[in-house]
């Protein structure tokens, strides 16, 4: 209850875009192969962002 008002952090807010980007790279990965290659180098981007916040 006490959550509900708190605000994501950076790290929250990546994992999330990661996984939405992962989500479309999977829907693409049938239907148009250089869509879904450039879907999946924006998510390696994101997740080497949540690999130096998880460093910290």
């Amino acid at each position: 209850m006490f959550g509900l008002f708190r605000s994501k952090s950076k790290l929250d807010t990546l994992q999330k875009q990661y996984e939405k980007l992962m989500s479309e790279w999977h829907k693409l990965s049938s239907i148009d192969r250089a869509k879904s290659d450039e879907k999946y180098a924006e998510a390696q981007k994101i997740l080497d962002q949540i690999d130096v916040l998880k460093q910290k």
